[in-house]
């Protein structure tokens, strides 16, 4: 189930770019996967405590000492930042094969 929601979302994005010819099928993506790791961080949030329930994930080292609240906020953080970073990145690698693909199908 996990692939199905790593992988198809993806493929319909760059089916649905060739498919309509866009002009500029690498920034259309990049944006829509922009909007992707917004949705992303939103789950991940929202789902936070019915995911980890009452085994949160803490820090390490010198980060030990810190109140547990506070380390949730750090770490929901980065899980926010690490989120939004992957939706772009999921986005620029579609619009990058998008674009081969509109390349190649114009040449045929």
């Amino acid at each position: 189930m996990n692939a199905v929601f790593v992988f198809l979302p993806p493929l319909i994005w760059i089916a649905v770019v060739v498919w309509r010819r866009l002009s500029n099928p690498f920034l259309t993506l990049l944006i829509v996967g922009a909007f992707y790791g917004v949705f992303l961080a939103l789950g991940h949030q929202i789902l936070w405590n019915f995911s980890f329930g009452d085994n949160p994930p803490q820090l390490g080292g010198n980060l030990t000492a810190l109140a547990p609240w506070l380390q949730s906020v750090v770490l929901r953080i980065f899980a926010t930042v690490s989120s939004l970073f992957t939706g772009v990145i999921v986005g620029a690698i579609s619009g990058l094969l998008a674009w081969g693909l509109s390349v190649v199908m114009r040449r045929r």
